[in-house]
């Protein structure tokens, strides 16, 4: 089992590295999915991974956010640099940057971040066949679901055993960026989830996890075929970095953890101690927790004290050979060789004839395999000593400095991995601007029910819910209806249901389905339907397009983080729209938050009684479900219905209607096709300030 630390800064590396980590993953000077951590400039990245592979440690290199058009050039810049050090792999998110590193750089390992959202065996195989040699996890995957996947895809799965839970599914969370301008899927989250929300009957803080913890069941994770244990924490101290890893390795190692060491790991962070809900599939009420004034207080000074003797001193970790030759008239000479193959041969001062005492074998061992203070540590020592020679102390000792601090010199040098020249980038860089057909803008439709308002003919696609019965797809399409069926973005354990169920779909003769996520994509695609992809596919730029289009979508929503000028000015050739009405969707929990009080489950689809979660300030977020997950709503609706007219470049527009009533739906219908002004209270989202700053409630 790897170890993989998280090292926000080059002090949180060294304790990382010290504490008996086998990886580190870091973030450069941009484009990182934790902006605000210390990060490395590129010469801090350059010492970093010269550091590390003189210890025998991997560096991953984050690139994890999604990147707009103008700032793939620099992207492909700091990706060509780390292949150079070279970093071990690069972390990605967007499927542009991953579409141009693979054609770039093919040797250059690349891990599929969490921000990719999988959590199926259709999304990994799917990842594994576009080139990813690794693929994180989500978070809110079971033991069991994990080796689904383990099971059934050769890819490397790495999965997080320690640290802080989003409520959201990650790279699924549009809050911050709706709420206040800051996005997560850049970097940038505020993190509001942590202030208060309450559901009725529950915490009052219904957004808020307490951290995972699987330290102790580390075997657990081995089992279900995770090869990568990832400790969360790139914002946080040096002494959390040290005790998360030096608990993990005693685990991974099969040693006990001392329930000291537990301790101190507890009081430097957690959120009302940890949970193992996910893993376990145990999900619900007790998982939720918040930094009380009790959880910062035990972070004492005498904690943090203690936690800094896991990494005062320098591992030796790095076992060796070594070779010393005393030979009468021959140099004497000390040969090093690591385990890779890696051999050094120094040579000093010859060996006089002993005035006094001779050189004795154990002073040569003693004083030769002092290693104290470098990464080495000497597993087998041989000595070929001359009778009666003398040989200064000092000249040992030299020997002994000059081939340890060149061997691992030695070891610190990498061949860089290749990487295509700028003229190549800019050629793939390159791409026709995208022109949509003539006329006015065809409109979708997304529906909460199978009940259809009869404006809805007018529509070119009509998505109906994944919950809707096989009779009531018959009826809507003999009433005229063209319809698509949308596919849950959260399939946690329901992928074979959902290949049997997409299966029949085609059998009764319907072709179109909508998509949100690359694992349903993947099983949709492999059935030979027509596949729409969604907004949560997080296309942003060119490339991403071109990706999809590579895979086989007939057409894709862009993400709506993008403002509405960006989405213009993207090229390529596949069809693309945007949503133009509806609460935005602000998160997708597997956890619900309305599921939080102490009756549990609210059976809300039953009922048709759909619950709400409220701020500080008394605004209401509506809560669906939605396939394994449930979907936290924006408190206003997104209306363009005055907009469309003026639309360039775009093929289509997705009016997602989730709270509105069948009558409240017609009349939106009828309006937007009329392109008539909004009405009541509205937000113009993030169509005009994108990933900038907030705007008012009416934009």
């Amino acid at each position: 089992m790897e170890i993989l630390a998280p090292a926000g800064s080059m002090e949180s590396l060294e304790a990382a590295v010290r504490s008996g980590a086998d990886a580190v993953y870091l973030g450069g000077s941009h484009f990182s999915a934790r902006a605000n951590a210390r990060n490395f400039s590129d010469e801090e990245l350059r010492q970093a991974v010269r550091y590390c592979h003189g210890r025998g440690v991997k560096v991953y290199l984050a690139l994890n956010t999604l990147l707009l058009d103008s700032e793939l050039p620099e992207a492909i810049r700091a990706a060509s640099f780390a292949a150079s050090l070279p970093v071990d792999a690069i972390l990605v998110q967007d499927l542009g940057l991953l579409r141009l590193l693979k054609r770039l750089s093919p040797c250059l390992p690349l891990h599929a971040s969490t921000q990719m959202s999988i959590h199926t065996p259709g999304g990994a195989r799917a990842l594994w066949e576009a080139g990813c040699s690794r693929v994180v996890l989500s978070r809110e995957m079971s033991l069991s679901e994990m080796k689904e996947v383990s099971e059934e895809v050769p890819i490397e799965l790495e999965a997080f055993v320690h640290g802080a839970l989003c409520m959201s599914v990650s790279g699924q969370c549009y809050m911050s960026s709706v709420l206040g301008g800051r996005s997560g899927n850049r970097g940038l989250c505020a993190q509001p989830c942590r202030l208060p929300f309450s559901c009725p009957g529950g915490t009052g803080h219904d957004l808020s996890l307490k951290d995972l913890s699987m330290i102790r069941r580390m075997g657990d994770l081995s089992r279900a075929g995770i090869v990568c244990a990832k400790i969360e924490g790139r914002m946080k101290r040096p002494e959390y970095v040290a005790a998360a890893v030096s608990a993990c390795r005693l685990a991974a190692d099969g040693k006990a953890v001392p329930k000291e060491l537990t301790e101190n790991l507890e009081a430097v962070f957690s959120r009302s101690g940890f949970t193992s809900g996910y893993p376990d599939g145990k999900r619900g009420r007790d998982m939720f927790g918040i930094r009380s004034k009790e959880d910062v207080e035990a972070a004492s000074s005498q904690v943090f004290g203690a936690l800094r003797g896991l990494y005062r001193e320098e591992a030796q970790r790095v076992p060796l050979r070594m070779e010393a030759s005393f030979l009468p008239g021959e140099p004497s000479r000390l040969t090093v060789e690591d385990g890779e193959g890696r051999k050094v041969t120094v040579s000093g001062q010859v060996p006089e004839a002993a005035r006094n005492r001779a050189l004795e074998e154990s002073r040569c061992r003693e004083q030769l395999c002092k290693t104290g203070g470098t990464p080495f540590r000497v597993e087998s020592f041989s000595l070929r000593l001359g009778e009666g020679l003398s040989l200064p102390l000092s000249s040992l000792n030299h020997l002994r400095r000059e081939a340890l601090e060149t061997l691992l010199q030695k070891r610190e040098e990498r061949p860089s991995i290749p990487f295509a020249g700028e003229e190549e980038a800019q050629k793939l860089l390159q791409v026709t601007p995208h022109k949509a057909k003539e006329g006015s803008l065809p409109l979708r439709a997304r529906f909460p029910s199978g009940n259809l308002p009869g404006e809805a003919r007018s529509c070119q696609l009509c998505y109906i819910p994944w919950e809707t019965e096989p009779d009531t797809w018959d009826r809507l399409r003999e009433e005229g209806f063209i319809l698509g069926l949308e596919i849950p973005r959260g399939l946690f354990g329901m992928e074979k249901k959902a290949v049997e169920k997409l299966r029949l779909w085609k059998e009764r003769g319907f072709s179109h389905v909508w998509a949100g996520n690359i694992g349903a994509f993947r099983i949709a695609k492999d059935l030979g339907l027509c596949v729409h992809g969604g907004f949560s596919l997080n296309a942003v730029n060119s490339q991403s397009l071109l990706f999809l289009e590579e895979w086989g979508l007939a057409d894709t929503e862009l993400s709506y983080e993008l403002t509405l000028p960006q989405a213009y000015r993207l090229g390529g050739d596949i069809p693309r729209g945007v949503l133009v009405y509806g609460r935005l969707p602000l998160m997708l929990t597997r956890n619900c938050p309305a599921a939080n009080g102490p009756s549990g489950c609210l059976n809300c689809k039953k009922t048709g009684k759909t619950p709400w979660l409220t701020d500080r300030k008394g605004i209401r977020f509506p809560v669906q479900c939605t396939g394994s997950c449930s979907e936290v709503l924006n408190f206003l609706p997104l209306e363009l219905s005055d907009m469309l007219a003026s639309f360039r470049s775009l093929d289509f527009g997705v009016l997602r209607f989730t709270t509105e009533s069948e009558e409240e739906q017609a009349a939106i219908l009828r309006r937007y096709l009329a392109g008539g002004a909004p009405e009541g209270e509205y937000t113009r989202g993030l169509s005009r300030r994108g990933f900038g700053t907030g705007e008012g409630k009416k934009g």
